[in-house]
């Protein structure tokens, strides 16, 4: 018999060791190593994700601590609509991208900025 810990933020969000890789670099010379994820009405299918580096997080906010160096606070607003979403970072060409893997997502516009969820 085993027993398991319930971690509720631990099913918010993960990041693939691309994406830890680039936002250790865009944080270092940062002074905090947060980094808040949002969403925010936008495009032809309804959301947008919002990402920013920020030093404190805001009332509301849950905190996902992918490793000693990089935390995601997710707004209260994003939470449900970002739920069991991966973040990924990869290279198209000579850009790089932040990749939003989310099972959540039911429709994206034809460009990739927006998405809608059931």
């Amino acid at each position: 018999m085993s027993v398991e810990t319930f971690s509720p933020s631990s099913s918010l969000i993960s990041m693939t060791d691309s994406a830890i890789k680039y936002f250790e670099s865009r944080l270092k010379n940062e002074s905090g190593n947060l980094i808040r994820l949002s969403t925010k009405q936008s495009g032809c299918t309804g959301y947008a994700y919002v990402l920013d580096s920020v030093d404190a997080i805001q009332d509301g906010d849950e905190v996902v601590e992918i490793n000693d160096n990089i935390k995601v606070a997710i707004a209260p607003n994003a939470l449900e609509l970002v739920r069991n979403t991966e973040i990924d970072y990869v290279k198209e060409g000579i850009n790089g991208i932040v990749k939003f893997n989310n099972p959540n997502v039911v429709n994206e516009c034809g460009c990739g900025e927006s998405f809608s969820v059931t």
